[in-house]
């Protein structure tokens, strides 16, 4: 048929280009409209409109080509950047480490996807490094593709240890937004269209232990008693919101008084990018499922992980497939978790976070001393690190200098008056140096 000898010829020559190392100014000429057309017209125009820091009036887009070094990237015209919004935390290890890379690769060239049927032994090995690595007596783990899956499987092992049905989340949270993961999450542009969520879900305000002590009381009392209560440690998607001191402990003391479960959502937070391991350990409390993604497959594969204790995981024991998903700790997948934890413990990350963190609030709040006009506050924990400006359309700006400096934040058109800095745990100093230096400079030459 006509179509497919079309699709036949279009594929082999996105193939050509995907097998080159290097391409001409032609051939990225042709990507860039390419992506910028299909975009359009067969993805979603509305990321043409929504990432405007990255292009220019929908006709030409900065358009991602290659990984360069283990902090940056190259467009396809060439242009180098250092990532500070790293994928919003996928690359804790860097872009493309060469230890996890190499993982994948040997795990491909010996099998890529299991048969699904017999026992398959790397998703073994690394349930057994998360039960040695993760702290007090979480023990088993179930593997995901997502953090939005690994929500979901939270919430379903939750409901599946007892026959409670409510559910506790925090205002600002963001949890995903698959329908389980979404009535956590509480973001209310995100819910709406999809009203009514999964039953069962209330939101108190994230920080107040008060408030939280007396919704769990309030359930107790009319019969709907709270099988969990899912918090974030640290707010990432909420703004980087922490904790006021003491909360969380007290937290895990009203779900033990009122036998309610913990729920750390550490998609974000895990994996060392506060300064820990993962962020929990901050604050010396450990939850009874501990949710991972993100950065879990080290910049290389999508991977996630629960990880529970036994006397709640057990519920999944007489039938391991009440919740099943077939991409899930797949081989490459489990290859890339082992090789990154490898990484963070050998490169000592969690560490040099907890350093290179500090060396960034530290400038960034110093560059940004003499524009309080602009900006209000700038908070954080490890290298993930939050600046908040007074109003949207000074965030967006400072997102937009900084892009066209070769620094990528996390800022939109319509959603930057908190933009985040999430850079590779294996930033430079002197990449850090210069993104605090561009950034006191842009504020500079910002006037509103």
């Amino acid at each position: 048929m006509e179509k497919y000898a079309e699709v036949f010829d279009y594929s082999n020559r996105v193939l050509e280009l995907i097998e080159k190392e290097e391409i001409n100014a032609e051939e990225a000429a042709w990507v860039t409209q390419q992506t910028v057309d299909n975009f359009r017209e067969h993805v979603n125009p509305g990321f043409l409109t929504y990432r405007k820091s990255v292009t220019k009036d929908g006709q030409f887009a900065a358009v991602e080509w290659k990984d360069s070094g283990l902090n940056g990237f190259m467009d396809v015209s060439g242009k180098e950047y250092i990532d500070c919004l790293g994928g919003f935390g996928i690359y804790n290890v860097g872009h493309g480490h060469p230890k996890v890379k190499q993982a994948v690769i040997n795990q491909m060239n010996r099998q890529a996807l299991h048969s699904q049927d017999l026992l398959d032994p790397l998703r073994a090995m690394l349930a057994k490094i998360l039960a040695d690595i993760t702290p007090g007596d979480l023990k088993y783990a179930f593997f995901t593709n997502s953090g939005t899956e690994t929500v979901e499987a939270a919430l379903k092992l939750a409901k599946m240890y007892s026959d409670r049905t409510t559910f506790i989340a925090t205002t600002r949270a963001f949890h995903g937004k698959s329908l389980g993961s979404l009535s956590g999450t509480a973001k209310g542009v995100f819910r709406k269209p999809f009203l009514p969520m999964i039953p069962g879900f209330r939101h108190v305000h994230f920080g107040d232990i008060e408030m939280m002590r007396k919704t769990m009381e309030a359930c107790a009392m009319v019969g709907e008693d709270v099988a969990a209560v899912i918090v974030e440690p640290i707010q990432g998607e909420g703004g980087v919101m922490l904790p006021p001191d003491g909360y969380l402990k007290q937290l895990r003391e009203l779900c033990d008084q009122y036998g309610s479960l913990l729920i750390f959502d550490e998609v974000q937070t895990g994996m060392g990018r506060t300064g820990k391991m993962f962020c929990c350990e901050h604050y010396d409390v450990v939850p009874d499922i501990l949710c991972l993604a993100k950065a879990f497959g080290g910049g290389i594969m999508p991977a996630g992980a629960i990880v529970a204790t036994e006397e709640v995981f057990k519920s999944f024991f007489s039938n391991p497939f009440m919740h099943t998903t077939t991409f899930g700790g797949n081989p490459l997948a489990c290859a890339a978790a082992i090789a990154t934890f490898n990484v963070l413990i050998e490169e000592k990350l969690p560490a040099r976070a907890a350093e290179m963190g500090e060396f960034m609030l530290t400038g960034l709040r110093k560059a940004a001393a003499e524009h309080r006009d602009k900006v209000l506050e700038i908070r954080g924990l490890g290298l993930l690190i939050g600046i908040e400006f007074h109003d949207n359309e000074i965030g967006y700006e400072v997102a937009k200098r900084l892009f066209d400096k070769g620094i990528l934040v996390a800022g939109t058109l319509i959603n930057a008056k908190t933009i985040r800095i999430e850079p590779p745990l294996t930033i430079t100093n002197e990449q850090a140096e210069r993104v605090i230096s561009e950034f006191g400079n842009v504020l500079a030459q910002i006037q509103m």
